[in-house]
């Protein structure tokens, strides 16, 4: 299960409408480690004022890397990730989030090209 969703959130659901500030809330409470090392991304951009910054490390458990696929492997997960950050996302392998400012455009695509994909392969994350 990608999320572990309260009893109210899953009545608002059936009823055809949830509120935003409760979905987030669900994601930050299901998958605090997706959640921590994205927002920690976002402000490194901030303050780097880089046009992207992304993640370069491993998670420290396979509970980590689960998390991460499961937050940037839903469509409606990611789209409010980046909604409530301001931001685009972008996922290689199995680990290597990127922070985009909107604006960064050529950044973005470079970074979701096939070319970028086969370069940022290592035999290390065959089975991440």
């Amino acid at each position: 299960m990608s999320l572990t969703v309260p009893p109210e959130l899953l009545k608002q659901a059936q009823d055809g409408k949830i509120d935003n500030t409760a979905f987030l809330a669900c994601i930050r409470d299901s998958l605090p480690f997706a959640w921590s090392l994205i927002e920690e991304l976002v402000h490194k951009r901030e303050r780097s004022g880089a046009e992207f910054v992304d993640n370069q490390v491993a998670p420290p458990s396979q509970e980590g890397y689960g998390q991460l696929f499961r937050a940037l492997a839903s469509n409606a997960i990611r789209e409010a990730l980046e909604a409530h950050f301001g931001v685009r996302l972008a996922f290689q392998n199995c680990h290597r989030v990127a922070v985009f400012a909107p604006s960064a455009e050529k950044a973005y695509a470079e970074f979701t090209t096939p070319v970028a994909q086969i370069l940022n392969q290592t035999p290390e994350l065959v089975n991440c």
